[in-house]
């Protein structure tokens, strides 16, 4: 099944989009309300109402090695950084460059959207907890992560996330092919398999030291590719089984 979240008649609504139709719902998992409209007539809001976003980082190998770090010692755990709620954006809205940086780059994931309250997991009660899974834009200000004590402005400013364009309640995570495109050349095809902590493994860990809350949403991590973008650029993160998440660069 697929969820969304729209602007509808000046307000934001969960519904479940079937054949192009939104039919609304009494929350994220709530009831259909009776009222439906065609996706064309409402405005696509990011899945998720997050208390917090919770990044892994550098969870791929062949990422690691194009960031010119040590393949030679893998990491032993997840590499963590965090977003706040003010990071998201909306699926095929536009994102302005940032004038602080020089060094604007991309970074298309599988996001996960949490459905109940999550403390001490197991491996065998992980993937209940996941609400849904969707599309995110990772975007990074690269020379801010080089010079900064830690990563909030080049993660965490405004409207870095874009995250959508719905989630999709039916999906194995575990062998997904994850891809990015700029103005339609694809410059990121990796899959699932290949990261170093599985989805599994990295709600296990999370939840050991934070309790994850409804609506929270979780990043898995970029494959290899990563690189700048320009004003003007149109970028697309495509997840198997989940569609394509457009954003233009202004």
């Amino acid at each position: 099944m697929k969820i969304v979240r729209v602007e509808h008649q000046g307000a934001a609504h969960w519904g479940q989009l079937e054949d192009q139709t939104v039919y609304l719902t009494g929350g994220v998992t709530g009831a259909r309300t009776g009222e439906s409209v065609a996706l064309s007539a409402v405005r696509l809001l990011p899945p998720a109402e997050p208390t917090k976003i919770v990044c892994v980082g550098r969870n791929y190998l062949d990422h690691i090695k194009e960031m010119g770090n040590d393949t030679g010692n893998l990491p032993t755990e997840p590499g963590i950084f965090l977003k706040g709620p003010n990071a998201l954006a909306e699926p095929g809205s536009t994102v302005d460059y940032p004038a602080w940086t020089d060094n604007f780059h991309f970074e298309g994931e599988l996001a996960l959207v949490i459905g109940q309250q999550a403390r001490d997991l197991t491996p065998d009660t992980a993937l209940a907890a996941v609400l849904g899974y969707t599309c995110a834009l990772d975007l990074t200000a690269r020379d801010k992560q080089k010079s900064d004590l830690q990563w909030f402005r080049a993660k965490a400013a405004d409207r870095f996330c874009p995250l959508g364009p719905w989630l999709e309640t039916q999906l194995d995570p575990t062998d997904l092919r994850v891809q990015t495109r700029i103005n339609g050349e694809t410059r990121q095809d990796g899959r699932t398999s290949h990261m170093i902590f599985d989805v599994v493994q990295i709600l296990v860990y999370l939840t050991r030291f934070v309790t994850l809350e409804p609506g929270d949403v979780v990043l898995t991590g970029t494959p290899e590719g990563v690189g700048p973008l320009q004003k003007g650029d149109r970028v697309e993160v495509e997840v198997q089984g989940i569609g394509v998440l457009e954003t233009l660069i202004g």
